[in-house]
C-alpha cells in the first residue's frame, strides 16, 4: 500500500498528528500477531458503511479471542472527529484496530481485558474509474476455521494473501485468483470477486474460508434493486475463463475491473460500469 501524505493516529484516548509509536514489543500483538483491524472509507465527503466496519472489528477482535474496549457507535463518533482535520475532498482510509496486550501463564491465549486500541487515518487516493487489474493462478489457498481465524479480519492472515501476490506479480499479473481448500475460486489474495455471465452475476457461496465483505454485500444489495440477478453459488476456474465480466469487489477502491485471467482476456462490461455507477449514487446518501 501506498504511503500516504497526511496520517493522523487516535491512541489513549486523544488524537495525535502523525504514524505515532502505538505498540510494544512485550505486547502479545506484537510477538504473537493477536491483532485484528478493519479499514473503512472517506472520498467525496462520504463515509459509507463506516458504521458497519466498526461494528465488524468488535467481532473480529471477540474471533481472535481479543476483549473488545470501544462500542461500534463511539468508535464512529471518533473516526468523525479525526476526519474534521482533512479536507472534505480529500481520500482517507480508515483502519481502527485493536490488539492483545497480554497472555495467560503459557504466554499464548490473550488475557480477557487487555487490549490495545488505536485508530489510524491514512490519505491515499481512490483509483481511477478505468483503473483494472489483472489475474492469475497461485499455488497457495485460503485456509479454513479449522487452521486459522478466517471469521475475523485478522493481521496474522495477510502474510498468505502476501505470498499469493507476490507469485501473481513475479509471473506478470496484477493480483491472484485464489482457491479454497477444496479448489473453488474463493477470492482474490485481497477482494472479493465477481463474475458476470450472459447480463447474470454470480460470486463464490461463502463457505468459511474467506471473509464475506461489507462492500461486497453493499454490491449484492444494489445489483438486486436494479434488476440484476445475482447468485452466491459454487465457482472453478473454468467458470472464470467462460465469463463476460470480472470485477474485484474491496473497501479499499470499492470496484476493480479485471481485464484478464491468465490468457483469457476481458472488456470493461456495462455490469461492472453499473455496478460502479450504482455504488457511488449509493454511498451520496452517507455523509461524513
Amino acid at each position: 500500500m501506498a504511503t500516504g501524505t497526511h496520517i493522523k493516529t487516535y491512541f489513549e484516548g486523544a488524537w495525535h498528528d502523525g504514524d505515532i509509536s502505538v505498540i510494544k514489543a512485550a505486547d502479545h500483538g506484537a510477538w504473537l500477531g493477536t491483532t485484528v483491524f478493519d479499514g473503512a472509507r472517506m472520498f467525496d465527503g462520504l463515509t459509507p458503511d463506516l458504521e458497519a466496519h466498526c461494528a465488524r472489528i468488535n467481532r473480529s477482535a471477540q474471533a481472535l479471542m481479543i476483549t473488545p474496549t470501544v462500542e461500534a457507535a463511539d468508535m464512529v463518533e471518533m473516526v468523525r472527529e479525526g476526519l474534521k482535520s482533512y479536507d472534505r475532498n480529500a481520500a482517507i482510509y480508515i483502519r481502527p484496530m485493536y490488539w492483545a496486550l497480554a497472555g495467560d501463564e503459557l504466554g499464548i491465549v490473550p488475557l480477557k481485558d487487555a487490549t490495545g486500541f488505536a485508530i489510524s487515518l491514512e490519505q491515499i487516493p481512490m483509483a481511477a474509474p478505468e483503473a483494472a487489474t489483472t489475474l492469475t493462478r497461485t499455488r497457495f489457498r485460503r485456509p479454513v476455521l479449522e487452521d486459522n481465524v478466517v471469521n475475523a479480519k485478522a493481521g496474522c492472515l495477510y502474510p498468505n494473501n502476501a505470498r499469493m501476490m507476490v507469485e501473481a506479480r513475479s509471473k506478470g499479473f496484477g493480483n491472484a485468483l485464489v482457491a479454497d481448500a477444496m479448489g473453488n475460486v474463493a477470492e482474490s489474495a485481497s477482494a472479493n470477486v465477481f463474475m458476470v455471465k450472459d447480463g447474470e452475476v454470480f460470486t463464490p457461496i461463502p463457505n468459511g474460508t474467506f471473509l464475506a465483505g461489507i462492500t461486497r454485500a453493499r454490491h449484492m444489495q444494489n445489483m438486486r434493486a436494479d434488476g440484476i440477478k445475482v447468485h452466491e453459488t459454487v465457482l472453478g476456474f473454468e467458470d472464470f475463463h467462460a465469463a463476460d465480466e470480472v470485477f474485484l469487489s474491496g473497501n479499499m477502491m470499492k470496484v476493480t475491473p479485471v481485464k484478464a485471467f491468465d490468457d483469457t482476456q476481458y472488456q470493461i462490461g456495462p455490469v461492472t460500469r453499473r455496478v460502479r455507477e450504482m455504488y457511488w449514487d449509493w454511498a451520496a446518501s452517507e455523509r461524513a
